[in-house]
């Protein structure tokens, strides 16, 4: 399995977006410009009712040493050997999946604004939490909002890595990463303006340099 990166870009490969017959080009875009973990999120079953190209996609993340999630689908994480899961926080036992997965699975699990359900995912085991939407988000344009404020206290208060989800720009990344983001997770920012390599790659590599900047900035 790919163990679970410290931070960077986290792209949600969202078939809401993104059809099959794009999906490999718009994911190995995405992956070029620099993200550096890629989540399936299909509620449309458009490719993970089609074993060819659910392979192409696990392989190809294999290939370049980026962590494949899926999203909800514990058996099919299971059955195709993913490197984790991304559960929402009313169904989320983290105990269970890690027994059903493996210890070296990624097991994510969204919080929204809540920090007490981040205290029990930690609690629980999982690698990872996600806040949000922080910003206007065109995917769930109705999910609860979440605060900077809960962001800085969960980095505060939690030892595990952090995900910003939900409006993320590269225009609004710095002031995630500063409130204590280590990873920024982008759906519509990366695949709603074309699912060819050349066009993911430049959308993720805009992410990847504002990204960057704010870091060399902490650093100069």
């Amino acid at each position: 399995m790919t163990p679970l990166p410290t931070g960077g870009l986290y792209a949600i490969a969202d078939t809401g977006w993104i059809g099959a017959e794009h999906i490999i080009d718009a994911v190995s875009g995405v992956i070029d410009g620099g993200a550096v973990m890629v989540q399936l999120r299909d509620k449309q079953a458009s490719v993970t009712g089609n074993a060819e190209k659910l392979d192409a996609l696990l392989t190809l993340c294999r290939d370049r040493d980026v962590p494949f999630l899926i999203n909800d689908d514990v058996a099919l994480a299971v059955e195709i050997q993913a490197d984790g899961v991304h559960v929402g926080q009313d169904v989320a036992d983290p105990e269970a999946l890690r027994a059903r997965l493996g210890k070296q699975a990624i097991i994510g699990v969204s919080c929204h604004n809540d920090l007490d359900s981040a205290r029990n995912a930690l609690r629980q085991g999982a690698d990872y939490v996600a806040f949000g939407r922080f910003y206007a988000s065109q995917t769930k344009p109705d999910a609860p909002a979440a605060t900077l404020a809960t962001l800085r206290r969960a980095r505060t208060e939690l030892d595990l890595p952090i995900v910003a989800i939900g409006g993320i720009t590269p225009d609004n990344v710095a002031e995630l990463l500063a409130a204590g983001a280590d990873f920024c997770a982008v759906i519509a920012g990366l695949f709603a303006y074309g699912h060819n390599t050349a066009d993911t790659r430049a959308t993720a590599s805009r992410y990847q340099q504002a990204m960057q900047a704010y870091y060399q900035q902490q650093d100069s």
